[in-house]
């Protein structure tokens, strides 16, 4: 299922390849976050073309809206959003942190009023397992407790506790025909409930592995501390999954980790906001240094937005709140991120991946009014 192809030799960044029933994933990949069985502003021809292998969808979401008995009668969520590749579902886990105002976290899952109309929904391992199998996603997540930076110990152990009671009730649930299970590791920043979970979630043979609990809230020193506290317990013959992450910098710092799989939000939401990501960092096209500025938003970029028009121009679409604007930013930062991936692929393979991490994270510059990287696309 999961083939290690090559290790650096300098840093834990591996070069690998996942199979999965509709098609095969060379890792370390980027997902696109599809929450609501789209990639916000573009259409799956684009996504293949910029060359994904794999978008996300979410449970919660999808189980709302349009409903799964729609979704089933589409012929599975492959069908209904005519994306022919790879799917990844988020469990409905992380709705348990970013919409704990509207949630009650009951012993055998959580009782949610729903964002759209406060009507009840209950999600546990037994229906968030439901769901993804009639889904039909290619990997499955399984559910867990996602809690905030910040709680006590003791709460930290109990959350723990509830995701590895969690898991295995999600292993022994019936899934659709190859469909994958990963199992989550949580135990925020406190290092032995990090390692108990590691060992004991590892222990009961999912197909893969997800760190969860990044970008709730913490400072990103402690998401690269959660990631190193979390890694050598989880065997290198199975792909890592860093949950909700990140800017391009940090995806290239914890490929040096040892992790294999991203997903997240900023690519498509900063890009709403006018916010177009560079191989230096973020700049943002609403400013007025840019009413005049008829250079593309990367000289090298060869993305369509690049190719064809100004930073003037997508400036005017962006203020105007013309559509289109939101559509080229969008584009090009997916272009951004799928060509730090490659590179990273690249320098791999040919042994070079240390020196491709110094000098990209020498030029790149994070900004400091940048959006969090996770996101709820019902808190917009």
């Amino acid at each position: 299922m999961f083939t290690l192809l090559k290790k650096d030799s300098k840093t834990k960044a591996r070069l690998g390849r996942l199979k999965t029933k509709h098609g095969e994933i060379v890792t370390p990949v980027f997902m696109p976050v599809g929450t609501q069985a789209t990639v916000k502003a573009t259409a799956p021809h684009e996504l293949t073309e910029i060359g994904f292998e794999i978008i996300l969808a979410n449970t919660y979401h999808l189980a709302i809206r349009p409903g799964i008995e729609i979704i089933k009668a589409a012929g599975g969520l492959h069908s209904f959003m005519s994306w022919h590749y790879p799917i990844l579902t988020d469990s409905g886990g992380f709705q348990v942190f970013s919409l704990a105002k509207i949630r009650k976290i009951k012993t055998n899952g959580v009782e949610f009023r729903n964002h759209v109309d406060g009507s009840l929904l209950f999600l546990g391992p037994k229906e968030s397992m439901q769901i993804q199998r009639e889904l039909g996603s290619d990997i499955a997540m399984a559910f867990d407790e996602c809690p905030p930076y910040g709680v006590s110990d003791q709460y930290l152990k109990e959350a723990v506790d509830r995701t590895i009671r969690w898991a295995k009730e999600c292993l022994e649930q019936p899934r659709s025909e190859g469909q994958l299970l990963f199992g989550i590791v949580q135990g925020g920043t406190n290092p032995e409930l990090r390692k108990y979970c590691a060992e004991q979630i590892t222990a009961m043979g999912f197909d893969g592995y997800a760190i969860g609990g990044l970008s709730v809230g913490e400072p990103e020193k402690d998401i690269y501390r959660a990631v190193e506290m979390t890694e050598p317990y989880i065997p290198e013959e199975y792909p890592r999954y860093a949950m909700g992450l990140g800017t391009p910098a940090q995806i290239v710092q914890l490929i040096a980790r040892g992790i294999d799989m991203f997903d997240c939000v900023m690519p498509t939401r900063v890009a709403r906001n006018g916010g177009a990501f560079t191989k230096t960092g973020v700049i943002n096209l609403r400013a007025g240094k840019y009413k005049a500025d008829f250079r593309p938003i990367e000289p090298d970029c060869t993305c369509y937005a690049c190719k064809n028009f100004t930073r003037a121009y997508i400036r005017h679409l962006v203020n105007v709140e013309e559509i289109l604007g939101a559509r080229l930013l969008t584009v090009h930062n997916l272009v951004l991120y799928m060509r730090v991936i490659k590179e990273v692929r690249q320098a791999i393979a040919e042994g070079y991946f240390e020196e491709y991490r110094r000098e990209f994270l020498a030029h790149y510059r994070p900004s400091k009014r940048i959006l969090e990287s996770r996101g709820d696309s019902s808190d917009p």
